[in-house]
This record gives structure tokens, C-alpha cells and sequence, in this order.
């Protein structure tokens, strides 16, 4: 559990673990805040000391974790803090498991990303920027042609063969 320190939130100790509020509240990296909500919803009336058929302590720690992971991922603020924070939990774990030798091992493989928020590099590109470039490479085509265009049609020099340099007589 992290402790919250000058309106950011400090990273643990060595020997804590972060907390990762995406998993406590079943959502992806990128999880929009209409899905952070609906799953706060869900996951707070299942985790409620009062609705939940779970034991009162444990059912009150779930619920305590769900209303802590909603806090902070519901305010973009506090969200971007946290993300990155995350991303360098995450960095320091894999450079300690390349200097005990265990990065190698398929179970202790860098985390891959789960979203764009997180590792925009190793994410693919979605349909909506494929056709974004589709559509720019379009019209900067279009641009070089419409200018071929203009300059033949207006006779350009630019565009026409000199075929030898005359000297005025004199």
C-alpha cells in the first residue's frame, strides 16, 4: 500500500509491493472514466460491508481497496502520477530481475503493456490512426500533384528544357 505524500503518491518501500489499482478495479491501462466508474459501481456494492455475504473484515479491506483505486484513477491528475509511478515500479523490477538473471525466464519476462497510457511505443496502432495516416499520406499526395499540376498548366520554366545558352550579338 503506498502512502500519500505532498498531494502525489510516494512509491513503497523495497519490501512493498505497489499496488495496482487497475487489477483491483478488472480494468485495461487505458480503461476510459466511464469504465472506471461502472467498475467502482460493480465492485463496490460486491466488496460493501452491507451487501456482501464475505466476512466483515475482509469484506471492509476490499472495499477500502476499491474506494482507494477510485480515488486516485477517477482524478486525471492524480491518475497521470500514478501511471507513472507504475511504469517506474515496474522498470526498477525488471532491471532487478536482468541482474539476478531471471528476465530470461518466461515468467519473470518484463511486463508487456496493456495500453497506450502506459508504453506508447510497444502498443500497435489502433484503426482510428491507421486511417488518420491513411488520410494524411492522401492529401499530402494530393498537395504534390495539384502543384505539378498548376506549374504545367500556368508553362512554368521550371517544368520546360533549355536547349543551349545564346550571348546576344555584339
Amino acid at each position: 500500500m503506498s502512502a500519500q505524500t505532498d498531494g502525489g503518491w510516494a512509491m513503497p518501500a523495497a519490501s512493498e509491493e505497489l499496488q495496482n489499482y487497475y487489477t483491483v478495479l478488472g480494468l485495461s491501462y487505458s480503461a476510459s472514466i466511464v469504465e472506471i466508474r461502472k467498475a467502482y459501481w460493480e465492485f463496490s456494492k460486491r466488496y460493501h460491508p452491507d451487501t456482501t455475504n464475505l466476512p466483515s473484515d475482509l469484506a471492509k479491506e476490499k472495499f477500502q481497496e476499491v474506494k482507494e483505486a477510485y480515488g486516485i484513477l477517477s482524478d486525471p491528475r492524480q491518475r497521470a502520477i500514478y501511471d507513472q509511478q507504475l511504469r517506474f515500479y515496474q522498470q526498477k523490477i525488471y532491471e532487478h530481475q536482468l541482474r539476478q538473471g531471471l528476465a530470461s525466464n518466461r515468467a519473470y519476462a518484463r511486463p508487456s503493456s496493456q495500453s497506450s497510457s502506459l508504453e506508447p511505443v510497444d502498443r500497435p496502432l489502433s484503426a482510428g490512426e491507421i486511417s488518420a495516416l491513411f488520410f494524411m499520406a492522401i492529401t499530402v499526395l494530393g498537395c504534390i500533384m495539384l502543384a505539378i499540376a498548376i506549374a504545367v498548366i500556368r508553362g512554368d520554366t521550371a517544368f520546360q528544357t533549355v536547349s543551349c545558352l545564346c550571348l546576344p550579338p555584339g
